[in-house]
């Protein structure tokens, strides 16, 4: 059952909606502008490091889902609102957000569901931090902004898409900003089920209360050890992809002259 228990950062994040059911500790997360399909944009490059940190600094979240709104989990992006990313100073900030993004991700330790509502085009590698991906049958998966810009994909995609399709496929993913619709996903084996998108979120929840069963320490130290590899891949190569990937977004002010 829902409860009116509300902890103070649920009305924190203008584009994150938090509802949890209190009985069993199963927190929905998700993500929209102005309540409607997802945007991506410099304010939610800031501030979503914390708001994965304040989820897992609650220790009444057992079980997390992660979605988007309407037709598209996230398919759209506001560059312009990024700020001069070939200003040094200002790639400095998205260098430190965009390590700890993941870093915040992979420590909340319980249980993490994706539930891919449509087209994940860009920071997918948000999804490849979670330990349950399901998709609608109208989902995509692609790495669009980065080649797209001009600038290496090192903000964490670097890492995950050839841990999960294997080095040579995953670094052809991202080279040819490859679309893998979510049947080809799955049998990829990137995706765990695909579902008709009037069933995605019921399976998740049925699948968060499966879970919640669980005693809470089991859990909490499941997510610890299956993720502790991942952990330690995203560490050894998020700064340095994001390095790299610094270096080409201030070479574009070159290139613009």
């Amino acid at each position: 059952m829902m409860t009116a228990t509300r902890p103070a950062y649920f009305t924190k994040y203008e584009n994150l909606n938090f509802r949890r059911d209190d009985e069993t500790g199963i927190l929905e997360v998700r993500m929209h502008t102005n309540n409607g399909p997802f945007v991506f944009t410099g304010q939610t490059h800031r501030e979503f490091p914390n708001a994965f940190y304040d989820i897992s600094s609650d220790r009444d979240n057992r079980v997390v889902i992660l979605t988007g709104t309407g037709d598209s989990w996230m398919a759209q992006i506001d560059f312009n609102s990024l700020g001069d990313v070939t200003n040094p100073r200002e790639w400095d900030k998205t260098f430190w957000e965009g390590k700890k993004v993941l870093q915040n991700l992979l420590d909340i330790e319980v249980p993490m569901i994706s539930a891919v509502n449509g087209p994940a085009l860009l920071h997918t590698e948000y999804i490849l931090t979670t330990d349950i991906i399901l998709a609608s049958d109208n989902a995509t998966f692609q790495d669009m902004p980065h080649l797209n810009a001009g600038i290496v994909p090192g903000d964490g995609v670097h890492v995950l898409w050839p841990l999960v399709l294997g080095p040579s496929r995953g670094r052809y993913f991202l080279l040819t900003q490859e679309t893998l619709t979510a049947q080809q996903a799955y049998e990829l084996g990137v995706v765990n089920e695909v579902l008709p998108a009037s069933r995605l979120m019921e399976r998740a929840w049925e699948l968060a209360r499966q879970l919640a069963k669980q005693p809470t320490l089991t859990l909490r130290y499941t997510r610890v050890a299956l993720t502790q590899r991942i952990k330690r891949l995203v560490n050894e190569g998020i700064g340095y992809g994001l390095a790299m990937e610094g270096i080409t977004a201030t070479d574009l002010r070159n290139a613009q002259q």
